[in-house]
């Protein structure tokens, strides 16, 4: 568990020790206040400083934080780490972890679709012209809205449905995780089309003019960043 963003849990020789709330609010000081000493603590948390003396000594134990004489307290090793372990998967770029695209094309029907995202197991498909430039995308929330009332909507084309290039949010091979993710939550969605520039060659069989020249050659998805973000809680 986590609060403020710190682990409550922390493990020393094979024993767990959970943090109390007010060890949390310590680390959390020292992380705004860095110098900060034992008296401004126990001022900043109501408390005298004999209150807070074990408190302070088992989070030094522990490596939460660090005392210099004189000076007073800073984050230690353990978070330093915690969030060194943060940027590195951050930093990690796109084509490392990204998925396999599931794609249409725009002349596929709404059933087509419902039947692809089934078998697929995905929410949402990426459609693309006969050049297999990216044209736009459909998810689960357009073929709801498209096939509420309407007995004839399986036969509708994708074209018709779906969001068009260049409305569709996209990412590129080379960003890197927290680049996706900004990009996600900033335009609300649960996935990526991955793409890239393609050969004027292949943009023209069959592209008509002001198409889309993306080629798209993986997807990123909230559910693949969880799971990157869990492997990694999980490795020793």
């Amino acid at each position: 568990m986590e609060r403020n963003g710190w682990p409550q849990r922390a493990q020393r020789e094979g024993t767990t020790i959970e943090l109390s709330s007010r060890q949390l609010e310590i680390v959390d000081l020292v992380r705004k206040h860095a110098p900060i000493t034992g008296e401004q603590i126990a001022e900043q948390l109501g408390v005298t400083r004999p209150t807070i003396r074990s408190d302070l000594g088992l989070l030094v134990m522990l490596g939460y934080i660090d005392a210099k004489p004189k000076v007073g307290y800073f984050l230690g090793s353990m978070v330093k780490k915690e969030h060194s372990e943060a940027d590195s998967i951050a930093g990690i770029k796109v084509r490392e972890v990204m998925g396999i695209p599931v794609v249409l094309r725009e002349t596929a029907t709404v059933s087509d679709a419902v039947v692809a995202m089934f078998l697929e197991n995905v929410g949402s498909l990426f459609v693309v012209d006969s050049a297999k430039a990216l044209v736009g995308v459909v998810s689960r929330k357009d073929l709801l809205k498209v096939t509420l009332g309407n007995a004839q909507a399986g036969n509708v084309l994708l074209g018709m449905v779906m969001t068009r290039y260049p409305n569709v949010v996209t990412a590129f091979p080379e960003d890197t995780i927290r680049e996706a993710l900004r990009k996600m939550i900033a335009h609300e969605v649960d996935s990526l089309p991955v793409v890239q520039p393609m050969s004027a060659e292949e943009a023209a069989a069959g592209a008509e003019a002001g198409a889309s020249k993306l080629e798209v050659v993986g997807r990123m998805t909230k559910t693949t960043l969880a799971k990157l973000l869990f492997d990694r809680m999980e490795q020793p």
